[in-house]
């Protein structure tokens, strides 16, 4: 309830987005595999934006 107007931090909003492509990856397995494949690379980007945001906040 406190945190309702609460920002989320960049970190937070590519965490989601991270998450959610990974979804929908794993539901585009069982019907398209290249949709699937697509997808997880679109993940992995976001994964990579993840470690290099994370690297400039620790570093």
């Amino acid at each position: 309830m406190f945190g309702l107007f609460k920002k989320k931090s960049p970190l937070e909003k590519l965490n989601e987005q991270y998450k959610k492509l990974l979804a929908e990856a794993h539901q585009l397995s069982h019907k398209d595999r290249k949709a699937s494949d697509e997808k997880m690379a679109e993940a992995e980007a976001v994964a990579q934006q993840i470690d290099q945001l994370k690297a400039n906040i620790s570093g």
